[in-house]
């Protein structure tokens, strides 16, 4: 971390990098084990992506709630609540496995999602501490404490396999009896963060010595906010596009891949640790994305993380051997690690402090919905035509944003106009 950041600043980002690490678990967990506890509970693979629909949806449903409450109470609120939600959610996913019961996994799992989806909010905490010159650079720092946490996951499945191993219990259960491990720590960093990132945002200058605001942001330029306002704006759009058709075809992906590599011999322990390459392809390179964001500008990073996951999700699929299937996983990771820095950086320098985790909940909430159905399609899909189907279909919903990425008009790095009847650009940041 380069030694120009504050010190307070610096201090924060390595607290909320620690509980990005820590609280990646749950979404890491349901990924690996949801797909197999729907097919122990059903006897079938044809529902195997409900639990990635069922997360997706919570996702949908509590992001924009919860980006009012961090614009309103501040971004530690929105985490903790996630963190909460998060541990409950598990628990009943390990007793769903223990008394069998379909019922109590499809609550859990909605559970989970609520949590995992508020505590997304970590990505408006992390461009808040930032001015816009270094606001991916930030967003990077956070993201990259995820390759930790992409180890932690395997590690509790470790764990629950070597405790089932002397108890008799059974492992898919004692997994999520073992979260707390890594939930309770990172309600702990979040609480030790201080002041709110929100507060940081309202006065940049005042916590970056040298720093002068631009004299007429975007941020500044629009008097209403919300979602259709949101939904107007033609950055906006193309941000909600990309981020919506990466999350999608990611999750699609990671739901499917773990199904193919157990009908392909693969063992659990080898499936999480292929899911812990995928993490590390999601996070490893967050902060060389967000420096190339800074320097060459959003819009090729979009581009760049669009068709890298075309490319994985056909990788993935392709064959049973496993480290071609595990270096599609990577490519997809990679691709949603562009996306999610290149998205989330226009959005928030496209809006000011107050409204900023409201617009990011609307991005949230719009590839929650999307991410709802691809799931679902791909066990669908797969059940009729193979994986290689699903791999394909991947592929064109990675691509399709790619038709309108002409709308995002950005002028320099974080800068951004809009064309009008006469041919002319108005600048907006």
């Amino acid at each position: 971390m380069s030694s120009s950041i504050p010190p307070l600043i610096k201090r924060n980002t390595i607290y909320f990098a620690l509980t990005q690490a820590l609280q990646g678990a749950q979404g890491q967990l349901s990924i690996t084990l949801g797909a197999l506890m729907v097919t122990r509970l059903l006897g079938s693979a044809a529902l195997a992506g409900i639990g990635g629909s069922l997360l997706n949806l919570s996702r949908f449903l509590v992001a924009y709630p919860t980006g009012k409450v961090t614009d309103t109470f501040g971004r530690k609120a929105g985490t903790l609540m996630g963190l909460v939600l998060g541990l409950v959610g598990g628990t009943m996913l390990g007793m769903s496995i223990v008394v069998s019961s379909f019922a109590l996994f499809i609550a859990g799992i909605t559970v989970l999602g609520l949590g995992f989806g508020a505590s997304q909010q970590l990505r408006v905490a992390a461009v808040d501490m930032y001015p816009p010159a270094r606001r991916a650079e930030g967003l990077g720092y956070v993201l990259t404490g995820s390759v930790l946490g992409a180890f932690v996951a395997p590690l509790l499945v470790a764990g629950a396999e070597q405790v089932a191993a002397r108890t008799g219990g059974e492992s898919l259960a004692i997994t999520w009896f073992l979260m707390p491990l890594a939930l309770v720590p990172a309600m702990v960093f979040t609480l030790m963060v201080h002041p709110d990132p929100k507060t940081i945002a309202a006065n940049l200058k005042q916590f970056w010595p040298g720093y002068e605001p631009p004299a007429r942001a975007q941020a500044q330029a629009s008097s209403k906010s919300g979602v259709g306002a949101f939904l107007r704006d033609e950055s906006k759009q193309v941000a909600f596009a990309s981020y919506a058709a990466a999350q999608g075809t990611m999750t699609m992906m990671m739901v499917m891949t773990p199904l193919a590599m157990a009908h392909s011999g693969h063992s659990l322990a080898a499936t999480s640790l292929a899911i812990s390459v995928h993490i590390v392809g999601m996070y490893l390179f967050s902060v060389p994305f967000g420096r190339l964001a800074d320097r060459i500008g959003r819009k090729p990073l979009l581009w760049l993380g669009l068709l890298a996951q075309a490319a994985g999700a056909v990788m993935a699929p392709a064959t049973p051997i496993y480290w071609v299937m595990t270096l599609g996983l990577f490519l997809v990771g990679l691709g949603w690690s562009a996306v999610n820095v290149g998205a989330t950086t226009v959005l928030a320098d496209t809006t000011a402090p107050h409204e900023r985790g409201r617009a990011v909940g609307a991005n949230d909430a719009i590839a929650g919905a999307f991410g709802v159905l691809t799931p679902l399609a791909g066990g669908l899909v797969a059940e009729a035509s193979g994986h290689m189907a699903v791999g394909l279909m991947g592929a064109v919903v990675a691509a399709l944003p790619l038709l309108v990425m002409f709308r995002l008009h950005e002028a320099r790095p974080g800068e951004y106009g809009v064309r009008v009847a006469e041919g002319q650009e108005i600048r907006q940041g």
